[in-house]
């Protein structure tokens, strides 16, 4: 009988401290979680920027003297060779006389090198025009991407502006001739004629310093003038991610205003940094880069605020993890995937990296289910329980 009692005395004991083992013990931690699975990642960089006229001219005194009033104003459209200012010259002495003729000198020699640079544009533009036709054939036998087509027709329509941009700089010279010449003639013969400045391109007043009548010396700034319809974007990104960042690749102008992103191309990375601040006061080093827009609404004008996103790489399908995964590990990387109830350590090995998502090279596989946001308390085997 005692024995009897001793062995149930002893089993309620047990039970009764298995229940406080179980009572005691340390509860699951609650965790979120996410699953890796396949999909495609995107890569960009994201910066604020504005668009801008990609050929302004500015209009300049060539000669000291009265300028008369301005009628244009800004907005107003101009053509190429249009008279867009008058200058009454002041009378010259022996000195200005040969100064006169050495600037017709100077700008004979500039004229000569926009001719040249009109008939490199021009054999340019040409050669650009042949490889967008030989591009439209291979793409039409499905040789090419949609993507490599429309490269070839950015870089065309690049060198056809560049062609127009030389021609203007050429009418701008010659402008820049007519004026000098009109300086000595003025003196030579015809007194009180007005040196005449004309519009070196088509296209609207960007600028108007002054309208009023006044004084100016020669090399004054008169009026800025440009094509609106030829922008182009320009925006500053941090240096680390300009080394990212090649011409030819694809970017999006999103935030300008309108509900579709516009497509854009990289044209160039700036050589050299400059260290701006940051809204938080930090001081960063940031690098302009410029795009080439492929076709823009007519609403779009300069200045406009907008934000790009220049695609660095595109995978259309590979193993992804939540970004807010992956902790750190001395020099490498390591997540806390979930099995039996417990978080597991793993290391693993991670490619490119987007916003919110990363690309793992070496890792779990598809459908395993990882923590994210992991906090100090979890460890490698502590028990957690996903939300």
């Amino acid at each position: 009988m005692r024995r009897k009692t001793a062995v149930v005395l002893s089993g309620v004991a047990l039970t009764v401290a298995a229940a406080l083992a179980w009572a005691l013990r340390p509860k699951p931690i609650e965790v979120e979680s996410a699953v890796v699975a396949r999909g495609p990642i995107r890569v960009t960089v994201d910066a604020d920027g504005r668009t801008r006229v990609r050929d302004r001219y500015v209009v300049a005194a060539p000669v000291s003297g009265r300028l008369r009033r301005i009628a244009l104003r800004e907005g107003d459209p101009v053509v190429a060779g249009q008279v867009v200012a008058r200058i009454a010259p002041l009378p010259l002495d022996e000195r200005e006389l040969l100064q006169g003729r050495a600037r017709i000198a100077a700008t004979e020699a500039r004229r000569r090198e926009a001719e040249a640079r009109v008939r490199e544009a021009r054999d340019a533009a040409a050669e650009a025009a042949r490889i967008a036709k030989r591009r439209d054939a291979v793409f039409a036998a499905g040789g090419i991407s949609q993507e490599e087509r429309d490269r070839a027709r950015v870089e065309q329509r690049a060198r056809e502006e560049a062609l127009l941009a030389a021609q203007a700089s050429l009418r701008a010279a010659a402008s820049e001739v007519a004026a000098a010449s009109a300086v000595l003639l003025s003196v030579g013969g015809v007194p009180g004629a007005d040196v005449l400045l004309r519009s070196p391109c088509s296209g609207r007043v960007l600028d108007a310093p002054e309208l009023s009548e006044r004084v100016v010396l020669a090399g004054t700034p008169v009026l800025e003038i440009g094509n609106p319809d030829a922008l182009e974007v320009v925006i500053d990104v941090l240096s680390e991610d300009a080394v990212r960042i090649q011409p030819g690749q694809r970017a999006e102008i999103v935030d300008w205003g309108g509900d579709a992103p516009l497509r854009a191309w990289v044209r160039s990375v700036g050589a050299s940094a400059v260290m701006k601040l940051s809204a938080l006061g930090v001081e960063e080093q940031r690098v302009d880069v410029v795009l080439d827009l492929y076709g823009h609404p007519p609403s779009i004008g300069d200045g406009f605020r907008i934000e790009a996103r220049i695609v660095t790489h595109e995978a259309p399908s590979v193993m992804l993890v939540p970004s807010s995964a992956l902790v750190r590990r001395g020099a490498g990387w390591g997540l806390f995937e979930i099995a039996g109830g417990r978080a597991r350590f793993r290391p693993v090995e991670v490619g490119a990296r987007a916003a919110a998502s990363a690309e793992l090279r070496r890792g779990p596989p598809s459908g395993t289910r990882v923590i994210v946001y992991p906090s100090d308390a979890v460890t490698d085997g502590v028990r957690v329980r996903a939300r």
